[in-house]
C-alpha cells in the first residue's frame, strides 16, 4: 500500500512515543507503525514494568486498579511486593537471578483471588535492563482441575512424526492446534517468495466456508508483523474488539524510552489489524510463527468467531507445539527434497553410465532413462555435434540457435560456483522469449564444454496459474481520518481470480544443484573419453604404420617370385610343340593370372606408398591439378568425345600437388570409365560454407568446409554399395566389364583425403549418376 506522505513529513506523535489509543488512527502506511512499541495492552490483563536492580515500579497499566486493586498513581516508585507480597518478590528475585529471561515470557506464579477479583496468573520476562510482569485471569472456576496439556502435545508430536509428505505435515499441525484450543478454524499460512501468503492447509468448524488455497497478499501481514512473529513464539488476541489501556508513564522513566513489548502477551492489536479480523468477521485470533532455520516459513493461524479466554496452559502448550512443528516441519521438507534429490541423482547417474557405454552424448536424448526423467520439464535440449538432440517439447531449431547464442553471452556461465542460467520468466531478460513462452517460459541451462558451444537446456512452459485472492490484491484503502487521509484494512474478501502469464513453475534449487552435477558428470565422461581417444590414436597410428610397411615388403618381394613364374612360363610357350592343346590352354591362363597378379601388388605397393610418403604442401591452383589430371587421363575439354563443365573456376589452396592431381585423375577416370552415355557430361566444382545448396550425406563437420565434387551421368550405384565401394580390390562389376580394374582406385583416392584431413563421400542413383564429395581442410585459403 502506498504512503501518501512525503518522506520529510513527521509522524504524528513527532519524537514522542507512540500509543494506539491516541495515533492508530493516524497510520497512512502500516510500515509506518512501531508495532514493537505500541504504549497499549489489551484489556483483560495488567502489566507493571520493574526496575531490575530493586524491583521498583516504574510503569503500570492504567488499569491496575481494575485487576490488582490500585491505581497507577498509588503503584509507581512502590516495591513490586505490595501487589504480589513478599513470598513471591522472593520467588521473583530468585527466577531472575537464576535464569535470563530475556526473549520469552515464562509463567512465575498465580495470585489468588481477592475480594472481587478473580485469580491472577504472573508471567514475567525481561527486556532492556526491566522486568515485565503481566497478570491475566487464570479463567479456572473453584475445584477445575486443569486438562494434561503435556500429554496432549506429546501425543501430537507422535502424530506428526508419523506424517509423510509436506503437506500432510501441515495439514495435521491445524488438526492438533484445534483439538488442544477448540477454535473455530486453524490454518497454516505460507509465505511464497514475494511475501504474500497461501493457506497451505486447514481445519475448520464444519458450517464456515473454506479458505484452503486462498491467497492473500503480501499488505495483509505487513514487514513490521512480520519481523515481530520472527522473534516470538505466540500472539494470542482474545478480544479483537475489546478496549486497550495505556501504560502510565507511556516512556520508561529511567532511559525515556517506550517499553519494547515483543514479547508480551498483552502486548496492545494495531487498529490495522483488529479492524482487518473484524472485516472477516473474527472476534478472537492465535497465531504461532513456523521458523525454519530462522526466516519466517509461515504461520498457525487460528480464528475463533466469538472472544474466547486463552489460559497460560494453552498458549504454553500451543507454543511448545509450534517450536516442535518447526523443527519437524524442516525434516518433512528435507525428506521430500532427499527423496526427489535420491532420484535426480540414480537417473543422472543412469544417463552418464549409458552415454559412456554407446560412447555418444546422443544417449542422453533419445534413450530411456532421458534428461526429462529426472528433472521435471516439459522439454530439453542437447546442442552436441554441431545439431540439436530433442526430448519432449521444445522450441524449434532456429529458435534453439537463437537462444543458445544470446545465452553464450550470459554472465552467469562465467560463475566458478554455479555456472547456470536459471530463470521462470524468459521473456523478462529475452525479448524473443515471448514467442516460445508456451514451450519455454521456464529455462534452465548448463554447457557441458569449455571450448564448444555445447549446452543443455531443460524446458518449462508457461503456467498460466490462476491464484485465487481473498478479495482483490491490489486494492489501495485510503479513508479521511481527524489527521488527514489514513490507512483502511480491506472491507472485500470475495474470491478475486488473477491470471499470471509467461511464468512458469520455478525451478527448486536442487534443481538446480542436480543440473550442475549432471554437467560434472558429463564434463567428466567427455575428458575420460577424450584421453581415451587419444590413447586409441597413438595405438592406431602406430598399427597403420605397421600395416604399410608389411603392405610395401610383401608386395615388393612377391613381386620377384611372380617375375620368375612369368619367366618360365613364357619359356614353355616358345616350346609349343612340347605341348598339347589343352596344356597350352593352362599356360596362357597361368601367363594371364600372372599379369594380374603383378597389377595387384603394384596397386598395393601404391597404397603402401601413399601411407608412408610425406605430403608436401604448397600452394595449388585446383584448375591446374585438374588440367593435368585429364591429360594424365587423355581427355582433352575440347575435344566432343565428353564434356568436362568446370561452372566457375577452383581455388587456390595449401596441399600436395601431386596427390590432389592423382585424386582428380582417379575420380575423373571413373566417372569416365562408369558411363554408359555417347557423350559423357561431367562437372567438377565446389560449395563454399555460407553457400546455399544440398550437401547431401555430409559428415557434420564437412558444413563448415569447403567442399569439392564430382558429378557424373553414369550408371550411378546403388546405396547398399556406398561404403563398400572404398574397400580394397572391391569390385562391383565382372573384370572384363567397363575397361576391367583391381578395384583399388576408391582406395587409394580416400587415402589421399584422409591425409589431408579431410573426408571423403558420396551421393547416386542407380542408372542416374553419381556425386562424389571430398574436402581438404587447410589453414589458408588463398583466393578463387
Amino acid at each position: 500500500m502506498t504512503d501518501n506522505r512525503t518522506e520529510s513529513a513527521p509522524l504524528p506523535w513527532g519524537d514522542g512515543p507512540y500509543s494506539i489509543k491516541r495515533h492508530g488512527t493516524t497510520l497512512t502506511t502500516c510500515d509506518s507503525e512501531p508495532v514493537q512499541t505500541p504504549g497499549c495492552i489489551q484489556a483483560h490483563g495488567a502489566l507493571l514494568v520493574v526496575r531490575l536492580g530493586d524491583l521498583k515500579i516504574l510503569q503500570a497499566s492504567e488499569n491496575t486498579g481494575q485487576h490488582l486493586g490500585e491505581s497507577p498513581e498509588q503503584l509507581l516508585g512502590q516495591s513490586v511486593a505490595r501487589v504480589v507480597g513478599s513470598a513471591n518478590e522472593a520467588c521473583l528475585r530468585e527466577m531472575l537471578g537464576r535464569e535470563p529471561l530475556a526473549g520469552s515470557a515464562a509463567y512465575a506464579f498465580t495470585l489468588p483471588a481477592r475480594e472481587g477479583k478473580s485469580q491472577l496468573d504472573v508471567c514475567v520476562h525481561t527486556v532492556e535492563g526491566v522486568a515485565v510482569l503481566e497478570f491475566e485471569s487464570t479463567g479456572r472456576t473453584a475445584g477445575q482441575v486443569d486438562a494434561n496439556f503435556f500429554g496432549l502435545v506429546t501425543s501430537a508430536v507422535s502424530r506428526l512424526q508419523a506424517a509423510d509428505g509436506l503437506r500432510e505435515f501441515c495439514q495435521r499441525v491445524t488438526d492438533e492446534v484445534r483439538s488442544i484450543t477448540g477454535l473455530d478454524r486453524v490454518m497454516v499460512y505460507r509465505f511464497h517468495a514475494d511475501n504474500h501468503g497461501e493457506v497451505f492447509a486447514e481445519n475448520k468448524r464444519e458450517d464456515l466456508h473454506p479458505w484452503l488455497g486462498l491467497h492473500y497478499p503480501e499488505s495483509d501481514i505487513p514487514k513490521p508483523a512480520r519481523e515481530i512473529y520472527r522473534n516470538l513464539w505466540i500472539r494470542p488476541l482474545p478480544n479483537a474488539a475489546g478496549p486497550l489501556v495505556e501504560l502510565v508513564p507511556l516512556a520508561n522513566p529511567d532511559s525515556g524510552r517506550p517499553l519494547n513489548m515483543t514479547h508480551c502477551a498483552l502486548r496492545g492489536a494495531s487498529v490495522m489489524y483488529t479492524q482487518y479480523l473484524a472485516n472477516m468477521g473474527v472476534a478472537a485470533s492465535l497465531t504461532m510463527p513456523i521458523l525454519v532455520d530462522g526466516e519466517l516459513w509461515g504461520l498457525i493461524a487460528c480464528h475463533h468467531l466469538v472472544p474466547v479466554h486463552f489460559p497460560h496452559q494453552v498458549r504454553a502448550a500451543c507454543e511448545l507445539l509450534a517450536q516442535v512443528a518447526s523443527l519437524q516441519l524442516k525434516s518433512a521438507e528435507r525428506n521430500e527434497q532427499l527423496a526427489y534429490r535420491l532420484k535426480l541423482e540414480r537417473i543422472h547417474q543412469q544417463l552418464v553410465a549409458i552415454a559412456a557405454q554407446e560412447g555418444d552424448l546422443m544417449a542422453l536424448s533419445d534413450r530411456h532413462p532421458s534428461l526429462l526423467d529426472a528433472i521435471d520439464a516439459g522439454g530439453a535440449a542437447l546442442y552436441h555435434q554441431e545439431r540439436w538432440w530433442c526430448a519432449g517439447i521444445t522450441p524449434g531449431v532456429a529458435q534453439l540457435d537463437a537462444l543458445a547464442e544470446w545465452l553464450d553471452q550470459r554472465p552467469e556461465f562465467a560463475s566458478t560456483t554455479r555456472p547456470a542460467f536459471v530463470t521462470d520468466s524468459l521473456s523478462r531478460d529475452y525479448p524473443a522469449g515471448a514467442e516460445i513462452a508456451g514451450v519455454a517460459s521456464g529455462v534452465l541451462a548448463v554447457r557441458v564444454s569449455h571450448r564448444r558451444r555445447d549446452l543443455i537446456l531443460w524446458f518449462r512452459p508457461e503456467t498460466l496459474q490462476t491464484v485465487n485472492w481473498a478479495g482483490y490484491p491490489h486494492e489501495k484503502l485510503l479513508v479521511t481520518g481527524p489527521h488527514g487521509s489514513r490507512l483502511t484494512p480491506r472491507h472485500s474478501f470475495e474470491l478475486f481470480v488473477e491470471s499470471v502469464r509467461a511464468r512458469a513453475i520455478p525451478w527448486s534449487t536442487m534443481e538446480v544443484d542436480a543440473a550442475l552435477r549432471l554437467r560434472f558428470l558429463v564434463m567428466e565422461l567427455v575428458i575420460s573419453r577424450a584421453e581415451r581417444l587419444a590413447e586409441l590414436n597413438v595405438d592406431l597410428t602406430s598399427s597403420n604404420e605397421e600395416l604399410d610397411a608389411f603392405a610395401y615388403v610383401a608386395s615388393h618381394d612377391l613381386k620377384e617370385p611372380l617375375r620368375g613364374i612369368n619367366r618360365y612360363a613364357h619359356q614353355l610357350l616358345e616350346s609349343a610343340q612340347a605341348l598339347n592343346a589343352e596344356n597350352r590352354q593352362h599356360v596362357d591362363s597361368l601367363m594371364r593370372l600372372t599379369v594380374r597378379m603383378d597389377s595387384l601388388l603394384d596397386s598395393l605397393l601404391h597404397f603402401a606408398r601413399v601411407g608412408r610418403t610425406s605430403l608436401e604442401f604448397e600452394t595449388v591452383d585446383l584448375n591446374e591439378a585438374v588440367a593435368e589430371a585429364l591429360e594424365m587421363i587423355g581427355v582433352r575439354r575440347t575435344e566432343n568425345t565428353c564434356s568436362i563443365d568446370l561452372p566457375r573456376p577452383l581455388p587456390t589452396i595449401q596441399s600436395d600437388h601431386v596427390r590432389v592431381r592423382e585424386i582428380f585423375s582417379n575420380l575423373l577416370s571413373n566417372a569416365l570409365k562408369y558411363n554408359r552415355q555417347a557423350c559423357p557430361r561431367i562437372e567438377v566444382g565446389y560449395l563454399a560454407p555460407d553457400e546455399p545448396g544440398a550437401r547431401p550425406n555430409a559428415p557434420a563437420e564437412a558444413n563448415e568446409q569447403l567442399i569439392y565434387y564430382v558429378r557424373d551421368d553414369g550408371i550411378g550405384i546403388e546405396r547398399r554399395h556406398f561404403d563398400q565401394i572404398f574397400r580394397m580390390f572391391k569390385r562391383l562389376h565382372g573384370r572384363k566389364e567397363f575397361g576391367g580394374g583391381v578395384g583399388a582406385g576408391l582406395t587409394i583416392v580416400q587415402k589421399l583425403v584422409q591425409r589431408h584431413g579431410g573426408r571423403i563421400w558420396l551421393d547416386s542413383t542407380e542408372g542416374v549418376g553419381s556425386t562424389f564429395y571430398f574436402t581438404l581442410p587447410c589453414p589458408n585459403l588463398a583466393r578463387s
